[in-house]
């Protein structure tokens, strides 16, 4: 069998908000891809022996004393490689071209003129035969390059960047000042996929099918004989991955599902007869929510009550895996995107936003050892091999449940009625977004319980309850994200469906942040 990691790109981060895209574009394109600190260990550069190598963007200039460089190694692989904004600044820096402060500094669209041929642009055309051959693609720099390294041409300009893309072809370097890799740039996928098929000669054999199978494959082999012991949330990554494993080695999965009660309105029947009904997968119900509710009481700090929550699972694993006879192996979830934000693992430069339930909170002296089998994948991903392993579609497509569940979306104290509140509410948002056919439109929904009291008028009477707030979000990759516009006779229909049927709310506000500044989840 052909292994899918044999062709593989790697893309250096130099600190770009757009890293990540880049990465989940070459993959979409058929190809393995990973991201890597541009100040990676030379040894770990050079014996990935990749395809190719991404340069991505960064905030900094490479004018400056300590600012990220073009490892040496990357160039003596003799492999293709594509700049992409600093990254192209770096390459001209490195091979002794010249780059400076733009006097018009470019954010947002931008129209490029090709001016020689180049394997990446060739073919590409936003206008009618016989106009200038231009193309609409997305800027965000400060600096530019100003004068081409010996052995380099300039093959694309904009109207303030009279270097907009150089390339040296005898050694396949390519360098674009824009980007490709999101959508604003109409032709950037096209970009892309001439660089990685065409320049780097890569196989696509990264798809579903053979994710699915070299996946499977790898399990077997690590697992043998053992037993597995997989905490099932209902979420679309812990049923992909329970999916995954049942397929793999059949019985030798047990599945402990645990009811912490921060989980969604009748998640628990409803995880029961998706995975053990229909699907034939062993499942064990736990009935948890003391254990969690005791634990979290006085707890009002997000990150201690994610590290809490996080402990208790794996205590509750342990003690329910010493009943079982020859378990080795925790199964989690735990997807590259977890690793990236959590620890920055990935790229050395990501900063901590929030730990994840299944990357944080493990005590040292836990038992059993990790499989997880997604942790290479992004978020769509996962749900493309759900639906190859034949999970229904509305599963698979469910929106983001964070691990922590319901904890993280109680703002301060974790308490048992704070939860049944939210919980129920929650499910109205759900229902409602359902029943008007909005809840593909937005990438994420859900609701926040607020832990503060405000008047209302109910009936004949006066209230003094508490206070939901609802979030709704659209966004590509998740770590930017746009507040959603919903109708406003959708909204006012929600917040008065949730006033009237939930005892102990009063209020409904609606959260227009957007990611940045502010965070998709409220904790």
């Amino acid at each position: 069998m052909t292994d899918i990691h044999d062709h593989r790109l790697l893309v250096l981060d130099f600190g770009a908000q757009y890293t990540q895209l880049i990465a989940r574009r070459i993959r979409e394109i058929g190809v393995y891809c990973e991201i890597f600190p541009w100040d990676a260990p030379s040894e770990l550069i050079t014996g990935l022996k990749p395809s190719g190598v991404v340069l991505s963007g960064g905030p900094e200039s490479v004018h400056g004393d300590s600012t990220p460089r073009l490892p040496d190694c990357v160039v003596e692989l003799e492999v293709p490689i594509l700049g992409i904004c600093y990254g192209m600044q770096a390459l001209a820096a490195y091979f002794g071209g010249a780059v400076e402060a733009a006097e018009r500094r470019e954010f947002g669209y931008a129209s490029v003129e090709p001016v020689g041929e180049s394997p990446l642009l060739d073919g590409l055309s936003d206008r009618e035969s016989g106009q200038p051959r231009e193309l609409d693609v997305w800027m965000s720099h400060g600096d530019h390059v100003v004068a081409v390294p010996q052995g380099f041409e300039c093959v694309a300009r904009t109207e303030s960047a009279p270097i907009a893309a150089m390339q040296d072809k005898d050694r396949q370097i390519y360098a674009l000042q824009w980007h490709p890799e999101v959508t604003h740039t109409r032709q950037g996928e096209a970009m892309l996929r001439h660089f990685v098929l065409d320049v780097c000669r890569c196989e696509p054999l990264w798809t579903p099918a053979s994710i699915v199978e070299s996946t499977i494959a790898e399990v077997r082999e690590k697992v043998g004989s053992d037993q597995v012991l997989l905490g099932l949330s209902g979420g679309v990554d812990s049923s992909v991955v329970a999916a995954l494993l049942h397929e793999a080695i059949g019985d030798q999965l047990t599945c402990i599902f645990v009811d912490t009660g921060l989980l969604r309105l009748n998640e628990g029947d409803q995880v029961m007869a998706t995975m053990a009904a229909n699907m034939g997968v062993k499942v064990l119900r736990v009935d948890a929510r003391e254990q969690f509710f005791g634990a979290l009481a006085g707890v009002t700090d997000p990150e201690q009550k994610r590290k809490i929550i996080g402990r208790k699972f794996i205590e509750i694993f342990d003690a329910e895996a010493a009943r079982l006879d020859g378990v080795r192996w925790l199964a989690q979830g735990t997807i590259y995107p977890d690793v990236i934000e959590s620890a920055g693992a990935a790229t050395g430069k990501a900063h901590v936003i929030k730990s994840h339930h299944n990357v944080g909170g493990l005590p040292e002296d836990m038992t059993l050892e990790l499989v997880e089998p997604l942790r290479e994948l992004f978020k769509d991903e996962v749900r493309k091999i759900g639906l190859e392993l034949g999970l229904h579609r509305d599963m698979v497509f469910r929106h983001p449940f964070p691990g922590p569940g319901l904890g993280v979306r109680i703002l301060g104290e974790v308490k048992e009625e704070f939860a049944g509140l939210l919980a129920r509410a929650d499910d109205v948002f759900i229902e409602c977004l359902h029943e008007a056919g909005l809840y593909d439109d937005v990438s994420q929904a859900f609701a926040v319980f607020l832990p503060v009291k405000s008047v209302g008028v109910v009936g004949d009477g006066r209230a003094y309850e508490y206070v939901i707030a609802l979030r709704a979000v659209e966004t590509v990759d998740f770590m930017t994200a746009r507040w959603a516009r919903l109708p406003y006779d959708f909204l006012e229909h929600v917040s008065r469906r949730i006033i009237n049927e939930i005892n102990g709310i009063s209020r409904v506000v609606y959260d227009i942040s957007g990611k940045p500044p502010a965070t998709i989840e409220w904790e």
